[in-house]
């Protein structure tokens, strides 16, 4: 599959080493990053995405060395090096190269930036996956900076897959501090219940994602009542409907929580439906 990358100011065939050992990013995880996609030409949100990776930034004491509109401009002069129809998936990132006196708090302006730029596929409507249940728990603010993107965070999550996996499951199912539903290992969660359609409200402990924003905002402008509350295991056991949203595929229908089933239902797949016709009018670039 292809692949490009900037760094350093120009395009580079590949991914290539951008990153030195002694980078503050390489040995003390000050790194940040945003996932967007371009699918059969259309790069829905990307201007969200650019938007939060600089947003993630600076969260991370690491001062943004690139405005919104000169990402999405490289970003699209990136893009048009790929065969028409490539499914690319968007990754800006930054890190920081120096720290401070006392090393560990990263020196403003010392900031490292890349694009990856990397063909993807997207997964056919037809993938599914599965979730049981992690002893790992999101964190919260007081932990960790859950309010970025950051890389730091990903080997919990990565713990989490490792274990629900080696019981068989595709995915796991993650609790917040309080022991409610919070997210999967990898994207947001919604469920179905009665033709209203439910996902854990945002508390601080996960990233809200910029696509699950979109899927609440299209299921809304369609009539369908969705409610942002707190959720328990219970009540994703009991549901008509489970469905993941992420940028990677957008909408991952869930057909088994545990020992409990569940069927691709008709609000999943409008819900994917809705996504894309909003993503072939999408104006904000």
């Amino acid at each position: 599959m292809a692949t490009w990358t900037y760094f350093d100011g120009s395009w580079h065939e590949g991914d290539i080493a951008v990153m030195k050992a002694g980078d503050h990013g390489a040995w003390l995880g000050s790194t940040v990053f945003d996932g967007a996609r371009m699918v059969n030409g259309l790069m829905p949100d990307l201007r969200a995405h650019c938007e939060r990776v600089n947003r993630s930034a600076r969260a991370l004491m690491i001062t943004p060395s690139q405005s919104v509109e000169a990402m999405i401009a490289l970003i699209r002069d990136g893009l048009s090096r790929f065969s028409p129809g490539a499914a690319v998936y968007i990754r800006p990132m930054y890190w920081a190269i120096e720290g401070d006196e006392t090393v560990v708090q990263p020196r403003p302006g010392a900031t490292g930036f890349a694009i990856a730029l990397e063909e993807i596929p997207l997964a056919p409507d037809t993938a599914t996956t599965t979730l049981g249940r992690t002893r790992f728990r999101r964190p919260v603010m007081d932990d960790a900076v859950v309010n970025a993107k950051a890389g730091c965070l990903y080997p919990n999550n990565g713990r989490m897959l490792a274990e629900v996996r080696a019981r068989g499951f595709g995915n796991a199912l993650v609790a917040d501090a309080l022991g409610n539903v919070a997210e999967s290992a990898t994207s947001n969660v919604f469920i179905v219940r009665d033709g209203a359609v439910f996902t854990p409200i945002a508390n601080g402990t996960f990233l809200a994602g910029i696509t699950r924003a979109r899927h609440i905002a299209n299921l809304r402008a369609d009539g369908v009542e969705v409610h942002e509350t707190v959720l328990s295991f219970e009540d994703v056991a009991s549901a008509d409907e489970v469905f993941l949203s992420g940028n990677l595929h957008k909408v991952t229908p869930v057909t088994g929580f545990e020992d409990q089933t569940f069927a691709v239902g008709p609000l999943t797949q409008r819900a994917r439906a809705l996504y894309w016709d909003w993503a072939a009018g999408d104006m904000t670039l």
